[in-house]
């Protein structure tokens, strides 16, 4: 019988020096197929006494076990070595100037994040940012969001694994944390927006797990929800575009404002089209409220002298209803055909002076179509 240590050695050499996969399977078929060098001497043991089964048995096993480790390890490394060449062989060198094929286009998400932080910047706010990856005290603890409260909940939350302290982060629910880092980072007064992704457990047609949004904060002595009223209003009139804008303010409830309201834009469902901002229809489009006393507290601000307001809405929802676009989904799916149709030129930069520009090229921008 072959002597099994120098067959290993034979036969590993032959698996380290394969050259590709095709070689690589050639070995493995003539090492371990059911005609293969090793097959044929483990069917000898059928004709072995039963000491030479104990002896060989496990030799051969062995043997058979090392060789598919061996096979398994130089497939994995043939497989990087191929994936790091196509890299090579197919990167693109993105300073050089483009083709006419490879124009390319603002996702209107952008767009939309651009023209919201030019609005708020031309009336007094700055931009702030924070993490996605966010503790649970900045997403919900400082915001006043008790413990069982259904927000907290797997099934509505992205939780990350326990670090070595058992406690567990999470994908930001919403930019408000940044309101709590602004907050504790200096004294007042503040005047900020916080636009950046967002992550919740959910997807349909008007929701999907990783999304937009965009929170205001102003803190200042003497602030009432007058000036609350007015910021809305103008953002509104200047993001749709329309000289009168008519809203209404519904009674709601958030934990961390009090009191609390819902906004809804006026509006006229028509001939399957949407008219922003006439008619006597209503479509909500954000949250609002005065910071409640108690988030106040949580970042060591006395609620007996400052005051202040909050806000957010989801940019994919505006964006939507801007262009009349039916499905939040199609904003993430990659398809060429959609972002030539809503995508916008790249010197098409927002600005209040040419304002609704872009919009007037694709349609009316007060008339959407899809409800």
């Amino acid at each position: 019988m072959e002597d099994l240590q120098t067959l290993e050695t034979e036969i590993t050499a032959e698996i380290n020096t394969a050259a590709d996969m095709a070689s690589l399977e050639d070995i493995r078929i003539a090492a371990l197929g059911k005609k293969g060098r090793v097959s044929l001497m483990m069917r000898e043991l059928g004709k072995m006494s039963v000491e030479e089964k104990k002896e060989f048995g496990p030799r051969f096993n062995g043997l058979k076990m090392r060789l598919n480790d061996a096979l398994a390890d130089r497939k994995a490394l043939l497989e990087e070595e191929a994936l790091n060449a196509r890299l090579q062989s197919e990167r693109i060198d993105i300073t050089l100037p483009t083709s006419p094929e490879m124009e390319g286009s603002i996702h209107p998400i952008t767009q939309v994040m651009d023209e919201v932080t030019e609005i708020f910047t031309e009336i007094g706010f700055s931009v702030a940012e924070g993490p996605e990856i966010e503790e649970d005290f900045y997403n919900f603890t400082a915001l006043n969001i008790p413990e069982e409260h259904p927000a907290r909940q797997m099934h509505d939350t992205f939780y990350l694994p326990e670090d070595e302290e058992g406690k567990r982060k999470v994908l930001r629910t919403h930019t408000s944390p940044v309101q709590i880092r602004t907050m504790m980072a200096g004294p007042p007064p503040y005047r900020i927006i916080a636009p950046g992704r967002t992550y919740r457990c959910d997807s349909d047609a008007t929701h999907t797990p990783m999304f937009h949004q965009v929170e205001a904060l102003v803190i200042d002595k003497n602030i009432h929800m007058g000036h609350l009223k007015w910021s809305i209003e103008e953002f509104c009139r200047r993001f749709f575009e329309l000289d009168n804008v008519k809203i209404r303010f519904r009674p709601s409830y958030f934990p961390f404002t009090e009191p609390s309201a819902e906004v809804d834009i006026g509006c006229t469902f028509k001939d399957g089209e949407i008219v922003i901002g006439d008619g006597d229809d209503w479509l909500e489009i954000m949250g609002c409220g005065m910071v409640n006393p108690r988030v106040l507290e949580n970042v060591d601000l006395d609620p007996n002298e400052y005051q202040g307001f909050a806000f957010g809405m989801g940019l994919d929802r505006i964006a939507m209803l801007k262009w009349g676009i039916p499905d939040l989904r199609d904003f993430f799916a990659a398809d060429l055909r959609w972002l030539k149709h809503y995508g916008f030129a790249a010197l098409d930069i927002p600005s209040l002076s040419t304002h609704g520009k872009k919009a007037d090229d694709k349609a009316a921008p007060a008339a959407r179509k899809g409800k």
